[in-house]
């Protein structure tokens, strides 16, 4: 079975930093696209960044040139550097991936989801 477990979540002052980090576990035959999403209360959930297994990158407008994604492959763990938080940063952050596993014998791709982190930017 399948598991993405996150951790580094808490609260920091405006302006500060948190580094997320997601790690995948059990059996699978490979992790394709890895990235996290947001939702603050009352929003819908957004995407924030996300990473393909090639390294290619991609990022939310309103957190470009802050946010920073990478993975290690070899760890199958994804990260996300936050630098100059906002209190509008403020949310429960998921981590999701797309990961192959062998369903009746054919390698299949799923989406999976973290428990969710909570990241506090005080003003």
């Amino acid at each position: 079975q399948v598991q993405l477990v996150e951790s580094g979540g808490g609260l920091v002052q405006a302006g500060g930093s948190l580094r997320l980090s997601c790690a995948a576990s059990g059996s699978f035959v490979s992790i394709n696209a890895m990235g996290w999403y947001r939702q603050a209360p009352g929003k819908q959930r957004e995407l924030v960044a996300r990473i393909r297994s090639g390294g290619t990158t991609s990022y939310a407008e309103s957190v470009k040139g802050r946010f920073t994604i990478s993975r290690d492959n070899a760890k199958n763990t994804v990260y996300l550097q936050m630098n100059s938080l906002k209190p509008e940063d403020t949310a429960v952050y998921y981590c999701n991936a797309q990961i192959k596993t062998y369903v009746s014998g054919w390698p299949t791709p799923n989406d999976y989801w973290g428990q969710g982190t909570q990241v506090t930017v005080s003003s």
